[in-house]
């Protein structure tokens, strides 16, 4: 009698018909394809999360970088005779590299001469006159300082009309309007601040210490509402501007990502929210917003950008399909990072060459490898070029996935990959429909990426008001450094303005706007002045 051990017991199979021995042997095969797909994905997921971690981040590739590394001996070259030693140091020597760094920079001279009693010749007595001169040039540093400025305003009267008339005229020496009244707070310490924040990523806390230590004690709650309330009254009415100007454009990119605002009314404090960023496209004006909101509806983008019916650059994300009025045009950077996850996952000792991951890569690089030499061309010809170049490896790429979508495990990093393409497929080809567009959306990430770098410091927002300061504060500020503005400057000129004119009025807010031509030059970096 044959026996098999099931759940350590001994059963009699001779009790079983065949048919009900094939129907179990299937039914465990079946059980072990599945665990095998499950362990094959666990080790995919170990394998990626590894990459991430200690790898390279950078997904940019050649057509044969890939195969490099598995196949170094199809790789080798003939030996080179090494360069002597005098050609490499001579190599490493740039000429004008100091010059460049210094020739924007102000110059503070210092002469050293002898006092006149001593330009004598110490041989004949007779007068030294100047042979040459050597200089010597450094970098030099004047740390932050503080000082105490104060605003005095005369008023005036007349002693004869005192004297012998009725009525005295009193007239009172005109004074900018501060920044925030029955404050100590200037332009220049609000500018400071922000900059410290938004752009040099240090949260208000350390500026407190920072500022202790240099014998100015300003908490950070102060520091705080002085942001919410320059944001808010001052600079808000610049950046509704700015809105107005970002819609009336044919061709835009939008991102978002998360935020936690700690005391939101009626949500815990973990819950999270968005910070979405809107920006204009290439060959236009920067314009940079961000707009807090508390979660990720596509009803958010859809009030933002009410009445924006141009092309609207996004990534998979489906939201977006709520700004109904606008063409959706997909992102390929997207589409080749999960291939370069896929790679990624493969195990170690499997090669690389000839796999679909592989395959499904190249695709991608040969589009990106066509939108870089197509760059430089006007709209119109890009437009040409792309309907000859570019669509017919769309139309290969696409016939390709279809096919591997019957092979691949939908769970698997392939499987995801060709699944991403095979959903965002018409976006992935609008970038066809005009020369203005762009293969991906990695513009509007690199927007995004200055706020994600912050969020890593000061890691969430206390209130809705603050979240919603920082989103005009890095408008305005984002938006600047787009047009060649130094943050710090144009923030302090800003608030010395916009305090003192009419701010309902739309000239005299776009002649302040950070793409104005009539910015004073003091405004632009050094380099762009």
């Amino acid at each position: 009698m044959k026996t098999t051990k099931k759940a350590n017991k001994k059963i009699d199979i001779t009790k079983y018909s065949r048919s009900e021995l094939e129907n179990e042997f299937m039914k465990l095969s079946s059980q072990i394809e599945e665990l095998s797909a499950r362990i094959e994905w666990y080790e995919e997921q170990y394998r990626l999360g590894r990459e991430k971690r200690f790898g390279a981040s950078s997904e940019k590739t050649t057509l044969d970088q890939i195969s490099l590394f598995n196949e170094p001996e199809a790789e080798t070259v003939p030996f080179h005779v090494e360069p002597k030693i005098d050609d490499i140091i001579k190599a490493k020597k740039k000429k004008g590299h100091k010059a460049k760094i210094l020739k924007d920079l102000p110059i503070e001279v210092i002469e050293y001469k002898l006092h006149e009693d001593e330009q004598v010749c110490s041989e004949c007595n007779q007068d030294l006159h100047e042979m040459s001169k050597e200089i010597r040039k450094e970098l030099k540093v004047i740390p932050a300082q503080v000082i105490v400025t104060e605003h005095i305003r005369y008023t005036y009267s007349c002693r004869n009309c005192e004297q012998n008339e009725i009525n005295t005229p009193i007239i009172i020496a005109p004074m900018p309007v501060p920044v925030i009244k029955n404050s100590l707070a200037s332009p220049t310490l609000i500018a400071h601040i922000m900059t410290r924040k938004y752009v040099e990523a240090v949260p208000l806390y350390r500026q407190e210490q920072q500022l202790q230590h240099d014998g100015l004690a300003i908490s950070r709650q102060t520091m705080a509402n002085w942001m919410i309330y320059s944001a808010n009254n001052w600079l808000k009415p610049l950046y509704q501007r700015m809105h107005e100007h970002l819609i009336q454009k044919d061709v835009l990119h939008a991102d978002e990502t998360v935020l936690e605002v700690l005391c939101e009314p009626g949500r815990p404090a973990t819950t999270d929210s968005y910070m979405w960023m809107y920006r204009t496209s290439k060959d236009t004006e920067p314009i940079i917003l961000y707009d807090y909101q508390q979660g990720r509806s596509g009803e958010y983008p859809k009030a933002f950008l009410n009445n924006f019916k141009g092309y609207l650059h996004v990534d998979g994300y489906a939201g977006y399909h709520k700004v109904s009025e606008a063409t959706l045009v997909g992102c390929w950077a997207h589409a080749r990072r999960k291939y370069d996850e896929a790679l990624k996952s493969l195990a170690n000792n499997k090669s690389i060459a000839g796999t679909a991951s592989e395959e499904g890569l190249n695709y991608c690089n040969k589009l990106f490898e066509i939108e870089n030499e197509l760059a430089e061309l006007p709209f119109d010809k890009r437009y040409e070029k792309r309907l000859e170049l570019s669509k017919p490896i769309l139309e290969s790429y696409f016939a390709w996935v279809i096919e591997q979508q019957k092979q691949a495990l939908p769970q698997g990093y392939l499987g995801k990959a060709i699944t991403y393409s095979l959903k965002q497929k018409d976006k992935l080809q609008a970038f066809l429909l005009d020369g203005r567009l762009e293969i991906s959306n990695n513009r509007a990430e690199r927007s995004i990426k200055p706020f994600v770098i912050g969020r890593k410091n000061w890691l969430f927002s206390n209130t809705p008001k603050g979240a919603t300061a920082s989103a005009i504060i890095y408008s305005i500020i984002e938006t600047a450094k787009e047009n060649g503005l130094t943050p710090f400057n144009y923030i302090t000129y800003l608030l010395e303005r916009l305090p003192n004119i009419n701010l309902e009025d739309k000239d005299q807010l776009d002649a302040l706007l950070p793409y104005s031509t009539s910015l004073p030059s003091s405004c632009r970096s050094l380099k762009n002045r």
